[in-house]
């Protein structure tokens, strides 16, 4: 078993193919994370704003990490970078960019926003079993992430 239970990760992850992966490799790795995805960055922004159908801060817990691709419909990732840096409220939560650009501009602006990490997703899926293994390992039971319960 990999994580803990009081700490949420936030996907954000258009793609179903993508998210299907990830989530069978989690359950192989028994994660005890509550998982929460949202598709596109404007659903993303009214999770972790408690907007619309998210209004619910029971059910819908402020993340203690975020797993976030760059290129989604409506607000991209790279918006959400800049917006969740520049909250009080949010900035302190690990964002893991999870992603198919290489473009050097990318991982440069990610950076500079202070991301947690850029990884980039693998075509061949032994590479892409073994990147996500390596992410669950490290950011869900090495990392010692913020507390959330209290903010």
């Amino acid at each position: 078993m990999i994580g803990n239970t009081t700490q949420t990760l936030l996907v954000i992850e258009d793609s179903d193919e993508d998210f299907e992966a990830l989530r069978r490799f989690m359950q192989k790795e028994a994660v005890l994370n509550p998982i929460f995805r949202c598709v596109d960055g404007d659903e993303a922004l009214d999770f972790l704003y408690h907007h619309g159908t998210y209004r619910d801060t029971q059910i819908y817990p402020r993340p203690s990490i975020i797993l976030l691709d760059l290129n989604l419909p409506g607000t991209d990732g790279r918006d959400i970078i800049a917006q969740i840096k520049q909250d009080q409220n949010l900035k302190s939560i690990p964002i893991i960019v999870f992603t198919t650009s290489s473009n050097p501009k990318d991982i440069e602006i990610c950076y500079q926003y202070c991301v947690a990490s850029y990884i980039l997703k693998p075509i061949d899926m032994k590479r892409l079993a073994a990147t996500i293994h390596s992410f669950l390992i490290y950011w869900l039971d090495i990392v010692v992430l913020p507390d959330t319960v209290s903010k």
